[in-house]
Parts: structure tokens; C-alpha cells; sequence
């Protein structure tokens, strides 16, 4: 059974360059204010998440298990 994960983006550190949304169009999608968010938690297997967070430049998203809460990423 995949993993469950939980992505978060802070806004604050946000550059909106759109990597996350190519890598992972399924979970991220950038607002009106071309800052990145997520648009589906608790994603299965998790590799786009994890590719997604590791293509910011910025380090402004953050990863964790969803059942155990353990940070996968940074």
C-alpha cells in the first residue's frame, strides 16, 4: 500500500516559479497571486510530491507522512 503525504507551501518563501506544478499537477497549482498551493492532500505514493518539493528553489514546500506526521522533506 502507498504512503500517504501531506504537502504544505509556505507563502511567505513562495517565488512562484512553477516547478511543483509541473513535477505534480495533481497536488499544486499556483493562485491568483502566482504563489504555489496545494490543491489535494493526502496524495499517494508521494514521489511527485517528494520531486516537487526537492525542484523548489526556495525550499518553500514541506512534506510529512500522513499517518505518522514524520517529516519526509527538507
Amino acid at each position: 500500500m502507498p504512503r500517504k503525504l501531506k504537502a504544505t507551501v509556505n507563502p511567505d518563501l513562495c517565488v512562484g516559479n512553477g516547478m511543483c506544478v509541473i513535477v505534480a499537477p495533481e497536488v499544486f497549482r499556483l493562485n491568483e497571486a502566482r504563489k504555489s498551493e496545494v490543491m489535494l492532500q493526502d496524495a499517494d505514493g508521494g514521489q511527485p510530491v517528494l520531486e516537487a518539493a526537492g525542484v523548489c528553489p526556495v525550499g518553500a514546500i514541506t512534506v510529512v507522512e500522513a499517518e505518522t506526521g514524520g517529516q519526509l522533506f527538507p
